[in-house]
């Protein structure tokens, strides 16, 4: 069991960020193990000061933070041990450019993968075979920053290979040039944005990995063990407050995001930096990240965290929060040991033979092509390698749906099987309501309480009323009484076509009749019956 070395680095100040409360009187004191806050005037702050491993001042360069808390890790991945080393820290305090670094000063990423090459060279009794690969954690989800199409990978895991990203892009390469190269085309992938604190924000965590499997020179007996070890350099987004930031949009719902995953990384370091009898639960599962990174948290791995921090006195409380991390993560012990692989698990083991019969052809051709030659053959046997893991992956989310369609047409089956035996009787029921419900509603029923029934046509025929004094000859004050004061031109009159009556008519075309009649011996009674 080893402890994490946790280390500190303060940043120079920035002069572009302006302190709201100028002449404060707070300040950290910086010493080679130790920070604390003191007042200007009055000394040090109440509260016990904070201890680490190592604490760098504004003017520590990359070369001296790589030498003193990562160059170890290197060869100790050689030797077939896990490691990690990762930098966390509020927004704008450094972390990007400690393990990215500059063309003047290269950060921590590009010195290891140089020395992990120049550690592999004057290794004399070993054969190494290293592949790499880059991904980033964008708004919780996993992305390859070494191809577009790789975009929402899954986590899985399982006995061989223990927690991975399951689709990710992995290159063989045999130089630095060819790591750097590709760090570069990850570069241009990563998402990046502006706040007000920092011109180019990282908006993911990133993780770049390099796994190195070797083997004793000379030796081809399958019982040989295969040493496969990881080494995991990992730049975590900084944690962000929106009133100092102005995040909104898009960058609002990234730092929400950032600071949910970076809780959880907390929520994780505190758990395992208790009592073991009060440990209980470790919540590696609640983040993306956690989970990546759940080998190096209190498992078999040499871990480093370099834990940046601004000084300005209007970063205080961040600076506080940051170190306070770094002091809980102080107490975590991890369990690291030297990984050897007996199996055909190791990708070195089963390309060594073929490697080695093609060694002996081509040794006589003096090409100088060769390495070049073996490392396309080591890569396009790796990228059918990849390939065969995706297929068998999509098999068994076939075969996952199949059994699911399975299993819901088998109880839909039992469902119809149910109703065909099973019989309803009124018997079955002892409320009268529940037997009605069953029935089926009868549409032709209409209450009586709702609807106003009117027949289609009246039985009483209106006629004009009957004039008191009826003489021979009738007068225009006569016609008048008669049509209600209605005057009828006679040459409009048509005939009314004839209209086919139902029988159920009958009644009322009887009445039409009787009033027919009637008016004629009206007309006969007015002009005598002549000449009608």
């Amino acid at each position: 069991m080893e402890k994490i070395s946790v280390a500190v680095r303060f940043r120079p100040p920035n002069p572009a960020a302006a302190d709201p409360s100028p002449g404060g009187d707070r300040e950290w004191r910086i010493d080679d193990t130790r920070v604390t806050l003191v007042h200007r005037a009055a000394g040090p702050l109440p509260g016990a000061p904070f201890v680490f491993d190592h604490v760098f001042d504004r003017a520590a360069t990359n070369e001296r933070v790589y030498g003193t808390v990562v160059r170890d890790l290197i060869g100790a991945v050689v030797d077939g041990f896990n490691a990690t080393a990762f930098a966390y820290g509020q927004t704008s305090s450094g972390k990007t450019f400690t393990m990215n670094g500059s063309d003047a000063d290269p950060g921590i990423i590009p010195r290891a993968v140089r020395d992990v090459f120049d550690t592999v060279r004057q290794t004399d009794d070993r054969e190494f075979l290293v592949r790499v690969s880059y991904m980033e954690i964008y708004n919780e989800e996993i992305n390859d920053l070494l191809t577009l199409e790789g975009r929402r990978l899954p986590i899985k895991e399982n006995l061989e290979r223990g927690v991975y990203v399951a689709g990710l892009r992995e290159e063989i390469v045999n130089s630095a040039e060819q790591v750097l190269e590709l760090l570069q085309l990850g570069e241009v992938n990563r998402h990046f944005g502006v706040t007000n604190m920092n011109a180019r924000s990282s908006r993911s965590h990133t993780i770049f990995r390099m796994v190195i499997e070797s083997s004793a020179k000379n030796q081809i007996d399958s019982e040989d063990p295969i040493r496969v070890s990881v080494l995991n350099l990992v730049d975590l987004a900084g944690s962000e407050r929106n009133n100092k930031t102005g995040t909104e949009g898009v960058r609002l719902n990234e730092a929400g995001h950032i600071n949910k995953s970076l809780l959880m990384l907390g929520n994780v370091i505190n758990k395992l930096s208790e009592n073991g009898k009060q440990r209980g639960h470790i919540p590696y599962r609640d983040s993306k990240l956690t989970r990546i990174l759940q080998p190096a948290l209190g498992g078999n791995t040499k871990t480093s965290i370099i834990c940046t921090a601004a000084p300005e006195e209007m970063h205080i409380e961040e600076t506080r929060g940051t170190l306070k991390f770094a002091s809980r993560a102080k107490c975590v012990s991890n369990c690291a040991q030297v990984n050897e692989i007996l199996t055909d698990a190791a990708l070195l083991k089963r390309q060594k033979r073929e490697i080695e019969e093609l060694r002996k052809k081509l040794q006589g051709s003096h090409s100088e092509g060769l390495e070049q030659v073996v490392l396309k053959l080591r890569n396009d046997m790796h990228k059918s390698e990849l390939e065969r893991d995706r297929l068998a992956m999509e098999l068994e989310e076939e075969r996952k749906l199949r059994m699911t369609l399975e299993h819901h047409l088998t109880e839909q089956q039992k469902k119809l099987e149910g109703l065909d035996n099973t019989s309803i009787s009124a018997d079955q029921f002892t409320d009268s309501t529940q037997l009605d419900a069953l029935k089926t509603p009868d549409f032709k029923y209409t209450p009586d309480g709702f609807v106003a029934h009117r027949s289609r046509y009246s039985n009483d025929v209106e006629v004009s009323p009957l004039p008191e004094n009826l003489d021979n000859i009738a007068s225009d004050d006569l016609w008048t009484c008669l049509n209600k004061g209605c005057v009828t031109d006679l040459d409009m009159l048509e005939m009314t076509p004839g209209l086919k009556r139902k029988a159920s008519l009958l009644q009322d075309a009887t009445s039409v009749r009787y009033s027919a009649n009637l008016i004629l011996r009206l007309f006969t009674t007015i002009y005598g019956g002549s000449n009608i």
